[in-house]
């Protein structure tokens, strides 16, 4: 078990925002169908991205995608916790499976587009892992889950992820 510390920009209000909605999905919408929402939208990410230097509307695909992956991955714990169905083990593992997974077909996208060079966004990569290995472990040693830094989370991220994808439409 461990407690969780948000301390980014954005955490209060997400955190309201995130509690309405999951008091607001139907009945039937379990944390496992958000997760797969999560899950599925980032290789459409990844793709989205490799494809902007010939079809720049993917930039926008690629906003709306970032957009899918945060309500499935943001919420899928919301949902839980305001249902009282927490599975505190299971949903670590789950979760932090799929963001690397997630990360690694963005990497990929981001790599394949040709707006970075591959070994780039492979050792980009690489640097999220081994911070994100360090995250988790941390986690397990100290008990405590620490989800920004310096004010930055996974939310401020995938927004500077797609003001970055809407950028490059326009300065490759």
């Amino acid at each position: 078990m461990h407690t969780r510390e948000h301390r980014s920009l954005l955490a209060g209000a997400e955190k309201r925002l995130l509690i309405a909605l999951a008091q607001r999905l139907p009945p039937w919408t379990t944390s496992d169908h958000l997760t797969l929402v999560a899950l599925l939208a980032m290789p459409v990410a990844g793709g989205c991205f490799a494809r902007i230097p010939h079809a720049p509307w993917s930039a926008a695909a690629f906003v709306v995608a970032l957009a899918c992956n945060w309500f499935g991955d943001s919420l899928d714990g919301t949902l839980a916790r305001v249902r009282d169905q927490q599975r505190p083990r299971y949903g670590y593992y789950v979760d932090h499976v799929i963001d690397l997974a997630g990360a690694a077909a963005l990497f990929a996208g981001i790599g394949a587009s040709g707006l970075m060079h591959p070994s780039i966004a492979i050792a980009l990569a690489a640097a999220y892992f081994l911070v994100a290995a360090e995250s988790y472990l941390s986690t397990h040693a100290r008990g405590v889950f620490r989800l920004s830094f310096a004010g930055f989370g996974p939310t401020e991220l995938r927004i500077v992820l797609a003001a970055g994808a809407v950028i490059v439409v326009h300065k490759p």
